[in-house]
């Protein structure tokens, strides 16, 4: 896929203030400082479209972006530690679990994953929960560029297998280097396969 344009859109408090939902859209989410908004703009090829902080938890509203005026892409708030009140990450909690159980045009999560460690138990959870849930996600590996290839591989294994535990079958999964760029076309790729299913069915 070639990115012709990326432009924000709104931050919006609720799902119900989003853009009306007539295109295919892809919501991005992980733990806070896992590198979300730097992939978003490898990704559209915007270095200054999403807003990178070294403070985590600085998204705190639902963003959306429009990609080639043909589908969205959402920054959602991190979850887990952010250095905000408790009744704000229970705000979080409520807006982002509103949003991925009622956005009729929600095609996949990417939820990511930092490839420098072992399984976490809050990724984990995370992922249980959006089972529960019947929400699609797929799965990407960041900053494999700060680590060995040795080592992103052996945590990217050690993760699938956790979830084999529990899971019969496995998402599609990624690993990323928003200092390479790699992984950046499978997931674009990706997407426009995905772009071409939700117009088949729509």
């Amino acid at each position: 896929m070639i990115i012709k344009s990326a432009e924000y859109l709104i931050s919006s408090p609720d799902w119900e203030k989003c853009p009306t939902p007539n295109m295919p859209e892809y919501a991005f989410i992980g733990r806070s400082n896992v590198g979300k908004s730097s992939l978003i703009n490898i990704l559209a090829n915007n270095e200054k479209l999403a807003k990178t902080s070294g403070t985590p938890g600085k998204t705190v509203l639902i963003n959306h972006f429009l990609i080639n005026k043909e589908w969205y892409l959402v920054d959602l708030p991190g979850y887990g530690f952010a250095k905000r009140s408790m009744s704000q990450r229970k705000q979080w909690e409520k807006m982002i679990e509103d949003y991925l159980r009622n956005r009729t045009n929600l095609v996949t999560i990417f939820i990511l994953i930092d490839s420098r460690h072992s399984p976490q138990k809050i990724d984990i959870d995370f992922v249980n929960q959006l089972g529960e849930w019947n929400v699609p996600f797929s799965l990407v590996f960041t900053k494999a560029d700060k680590s060995t290839q040795a080592e992103v591989s052996r945590n990217v294994k050690a993760f699938l297998n956790k979830m084999r535990e529990t899971w019969e079958f496995l998402p599609a999964h990624f690993v990323t280097s928003t200092v390479k760029k790699s992984g950046r076309d499978a997931i674009l790729g990706y997407i426009e396969e995905l772009n071409a299913q939700f117009r088949a069915i729509a």
